[in-house]
């Protein structure tokens, strides 16, 4: 595929950074701060925030949608809520959202894509944290829109996030290509609103495949789209 492209939307959790202290550190210290053994990991906090986040409720920032993945995860291993509440509120406090570090090779493709590429962010999270993190990144100010899904749109993999990105930037979707890691969410997001697909590989096979797959950001300094 030759098309020329316009736009290119990254996703932002473990696509352009990560944090300096992982969710599953946070996790066992917040089990340790009620004094109770884990019953629950980082994977089923995840996918507790994806049933959650895609519910038809509103929800009311970040702090309260971790109180009721937490409080249903409590629900399905035989604990109170309340102890669910008080460890989410320790994860809330010990959590620096701009305590974050650029992936390797993110600032390069960044740079280097903003001299030709409207460029915007798709990622899925609360708008106060996800703008906290992309204010610790030296790069944030090439980014023209910022989409924080599951807030101002539907969350990924719906195509309501990026059909709100390009038209923010007012470029068709044929145009756009998107950025991301997740196979779960940012590649099958990508396809639905037919905007090319750019996996960040962690080595394994994908599944749905991608347009292009790169193993490191830096890659797209020469982006692969271009014939």
């Amino acid at each position: 595929m030759t098309d020329a492209v316009d736009a290119v939307l990254f996703d932002l959790d473990d696509t352009l950074c990560e944090y300096q202290r992982t969710s599953g550190e946070l996790l066992r210290e917040s089990f340790a701060a009620v004094g109770v053994e884990p019953f629950f990991d980082v994977a089923e906090y995840y996918d507790a925030y994806e049933r959650v986040v895609n519910d038809d409720d509103e929800h009311d920032g970040m702090r309260e949608l971790r109180e009721l993945c937490f409080a249903d995860l409590a629900d399905e291993y035989g604990y109170s809520r309340d102890l669910a509440y008080e460890m989410a509120d320790h994860f809330a406090d010990s959590r620096d959202h701009t305590n974050v570090a650029a992936l390797p090779g993110a600032a390069a493709a960044v740079e280097a894509l903003a001299d030709d590429h409207a460029l915007g962010v798709v990622t899925n999270g609360a708008p106060e944290m996800q703008r906290q993190k992309l204010s610790a990144l030296d790069f944030d100010h090439h980014f023209e829109t910022v989409v924080c899904a599951g807030y101002d749109a539907p969350a990924k993999p719906e195509p309501d996030p990026y059909h709100a990105a390009l038209g923010e930037l007012d470029v068709a979707a044929d145009r756009a290509v998107h950025v991301g890691n997740s196979l779960k969410t940012d590649v099958p997001g990508a396809h639905n609103a037919g905007v090319r697909s750019t996996w960040l590989s962690d080595g394994s096979t994908p599944d749905p495949e991608p347009h292009y797959v790169v193993d490191r950001l830096d890659e797209l300094a020469t982006p692969p789209w271009r014939p």
